[in-house]
């Protein structure tokens, strides 16, 4: 699709924050072209771009010291798998719902509503050259290639999980069948210590794939016996889209997570000749912290 698209409608979501444990919801709505897709919290308009992610810890959180907007991740890789450039999302409670864990409920509340075309040519940014980081275990690089495709990899030393890798082109309907669906994944080892700290309040069987020292506590286990690194590659699309346009590049990844994959966009906005924008009409390259 080389137009730019959005909402066909407007509907909220309310349900459960996964770290605040508080009840939260959003309201989406349609946004004019050229908006990107833009978060509202307390009256202030926060752009889902990497340079307004605030954390990483346990999730992309957007905003700063006063005003943010946590676990933005699910839903910004339904909208952008789904191909919608401009949303307008007013948030209540400081954190999207956590909804079942995944991004299937935001897939299908988006498909019910449509997604609508507008007279505006789609943004795109090419890789050009090979970028990598490293960040404590975990990697990532992204380098040219003639549409987005992903290759992530997990290493987990737990017998239910252990090495899984998933490759692909994240197409509308390949989101929608192998990985949408996939839920955010915990140990229950780790619960305590994470409650103590703030986080994963709202977490339960019903919205978390949770381990214990050797299997899947859920009734009915896991989606997939992979279904972790599908999570993951749900998560680096989610954070792809903080570039504020479409990528044309292969992503690979390795035991990274959400301070990999922002540390790798920001050394690729910040190396010289290493993305070039096309179809620019009516765009800026300031929208995607490009100089």
């Amino acid at each position: 699709m080389s137009q730019q698209h959005t909402l066909g409608g407007t509907f909220t979501v309310r349900g459960t924050g996964l770290h605040s444990g508080a009840q939260v919801s959003a309201r989406l709505s349609p946004a004019p072209a050229g908006t990107g897709r833009v978060f509202v919290a307390d009256g202030q308009e926060i752009r889902s771009l990497v340079t307004e992610v605030w954390s990483t810890q346990l999730a992309t959180t957007l905003g700063d010291g006063r005003t943010r907007v946590a676990l933005v991740e699910h839903l910004s890789a339904a909208l952008y798998a789904l191909g919608i450039d401009n949303v307008k999302v007013e948030v209540e409670g400081g954190e999207l719902p956590v909804l079942d864990g995944s991004a299937q409920p935001w897939v299908e509340r988006l498909l019910q509503v449509g997604v609508a075309p507008q007279n505006a040519a789609r943004h795109l940014l090419r890789v050009t050259r090979p970028v990598e980081v490293q960040v404590g275990g975990g990697w990532a690089q992204i380098e040219p290639a003639d549409r987005l495709s992903l290759d992530i990899e997990i290493d987990f030393p737990h017998p239910a999980i252990r090495v899984q890798r998933w490759t692909g082109v994240p197409s509308p309907a390949v989101f929608a069948e192998e990985l949408a669906w996939a839920r955010t994944f915990g140990f229950f080892a780790d619960a305590e210590r994470l409650r103590a700290a703030g986080h994963a309040r709202g977490a339960s069987l019903e919205n978390t794939l949770i381990f214990d020292e050797e299997r899947v506590l859920n009734p009915d286990g896991a989606r997939a016996a992979d279904e972790p690194v599908r999570h993951k590659a749900l998560d680096a699309l989610g954070d792809l889209s903080l570039l504020g346009a479409r990528l044309v590049g292969r992503l690979r990844t390795r035991r990274a997570g959400h301070a990999v994959h922002i540390e790798l966009l920001r050394t690729l906005l910040a190396t010289e000749g290493a993305l070039e924008p096309e179809c620019v009409h009516g765009w800026h390259h300031e929208q995607a912290g490009l100089s």
